[in-house]
């Protein structure tokens, strides 16, 4: 973890993925809302009056890198962009991962990026999740399509994920109950965060990146 004392205060590290395909994207907005949520409550002062951490957000957005991911699941190396990408979601402190939904499922741009990590980089890692999708009907699959994926590398998902429909960033009403289930989640990855027991990633334990010249030159032996 990158997390270290400074002038008596915890610096946290958040990396927010977000897999929008638009621009702008209601995804990268969810999830730049979600990290605000759990900064907010990791930098409050606690029950003792005592000052909170700081906490510096890492964005990686998933769209620009889409030519890369796809590279890496052909051939097993990842580009230096993508490289890049995968060491801030692995170093971090802890992880804000969103995603649309299309029918039902996780797009394939971010299943594909969680693909191309090592197996064992997330392992403990505590992590928020969140979706959106055009209507309430896909407000499961958080639960039956995403939360298994991290269950399954082993990371330290918060019991709070945030789904969020079209119709949640209309009205009053549904704006404000987006509000307050958008608070909660940042408070329970503000729990998970201290109560974490992720030990520090190894560079070695990252992909390598290979350039295309030396990729080139081996096929010459």
């Amino acid at each position: 973890m990158q997390t270290q004392r400074k002038s008596g205060l915890t610096m946290t590290t958040i990396a927010v993925v977000s897999a929008g395909l638009s621009e702008p994207s209601s995804t990268r907005l969810l999830a730049d809302r979600l990290a605000e949520a759990a900064v907010a409550s990791l930098t409050a002062p606690d029950a003792t009056g005592l000052p909170g951490g700081t906490a510096k957000v890492l964005h990686v957005d998933l769209r620009p890198l889409a030519h890369e991911i796809t590279d890496a699941m052909l051939t097993g190396f990842a580009a230096p962009a993508l490289s890049a990408a995968m060491a801030t979601v692995v170093e971090a402190d802890a992880v804000v991962f969103v995603t649309p939904i299309f029918t039902a499922g996780v797009s394939g741009l971010a299943k594909s990026f969680l693909d191309v990590l090592d197996k064992d980089s997330l392992a403990d890692m505590p992590v928020l999740l969140g979706a959106t999708g055009g209507t309430a009907r896909h407000s499961l699959a958080i639960e039956h399509a995403l939360r298994p994926v991290f269950a399954y590398l082993r990371a330290a998902v918060v019991p709070t994920g945030v789904f969020a429909a079209t119709d949640d960033w209309g009205s009053e009403g549904d704006s404000a109950a987006l509000d307050g289930r958008i608070r909660r989640a940042g408070v329970d990855l503000a729990w998970a965060i201290r109560a974490s027991r992720r030990t520090p990633q190894e560079a070695d334990a990252l992909p390598a990146t290979v350039d295309f010249a030396s990729l080139l030159g081996g096929l010459g032996h």
